[in-house]
């Protein structure tokens, strides 16, 4: 989605503090990355949306649900509620009818009304655009709030998700025991160029290539710059 330099998310970027990979591991940081730059220029989310409230719903709707099963349930939701107040209005009982295909749609349910009144009551009806007041939304963690300023607002950050999480480890890229340490990591070493993009890059990478229980080795475009000791190749 594209903004303008004065719409764009406040996010307060930190220097890039920490250990820099050496000009070996550097190169071949920015060789995977180049790679699966050029494979997809322009990545986009697999998640169905309209605008920024309804891709916010719809990340809080995939914790722990599959994209493809989120985006059968959501046309009808969004055809109904496509803003904050219309899905305040609606009510948790009518949403939990339209989400009931999805897991856990009681207490997402609930939470997006809630969420939903608060940011017609706090925010006029917008979607903020800083971390710090979207982790304040009900059901809205640092995953989901990383999501929509990536996605929404254009802000170079990485949403560690379980594929991302897999996959650098396994690469590894930055490896990490949780999916805080995993995105310091990440965002320490990959390239500037390929921030903005590398959150979508992995998950795709992790959701259909260097998947969980046996990683397509043999068709993987970065397999001889992989470290996994258990190759399928």
């Amino acid at each position: 989605m594209a903004e303008t330099n004065s719409q764009r998310a406040r996010v307060t970027k930190k220097p890039r503090a920490g250990r820099r990979p050496a000009a070996a591991e550097a190169a071949r940081i920015e060789e995977i990355f180049a790679r699966l730059a050029a494979a997809n220029p322009e990545p986009k989310t697999e998640l169905g949306y309209k605008n920024p409230f309804t891709l916010l719903v719809a990340v809080v709707l995939s914790a722990q649900a599959t994209d493809a099963g989120v985006n059968k349930a959501t046309p009808a939701l969004f055809a109904q509620a496509d803003t904050p107040a219309k899905m305040a209005a609606l009510g948790e009982e009518r949403v939990r009818d339209l989400i009931k295909t999805i897991g856990l749609y009681r207490a997402k349910a609930k939470n997006i009304v809630a969420l939903s009144r608060l940011l017609v009551e706090r925010h006029g009806g917008d979607v903020p655009r800083t971390r710090e007041e979207l982790t304040a939304l009900p059901g809205v963690g640092r995953k989901t709030a990383n999501v929509v300023l990536n996605v929404a607002f254009g802000e170079p950050v990485i949403a560690v998700d379980t594929h991302i999480f897999r996959v650098s480890n396994r690469l590894p890229l930055a490896s990490g025991k949780t999916p805080e340490e995993v995105e310091a990591g990440l965002e320490r070493i990959v390239p500037e160029k390929y921030l903005l993009h590398a959150h979508h890059w992995l998950i795709l990478h992790g959701r259909y290539v260097c998947k969980a229980r046996r990683p397509e080795c043999p068709r993987c475009l970065i397999a001889d710059l992989c470290r996994f000791k258990a190759k399928t190749i």
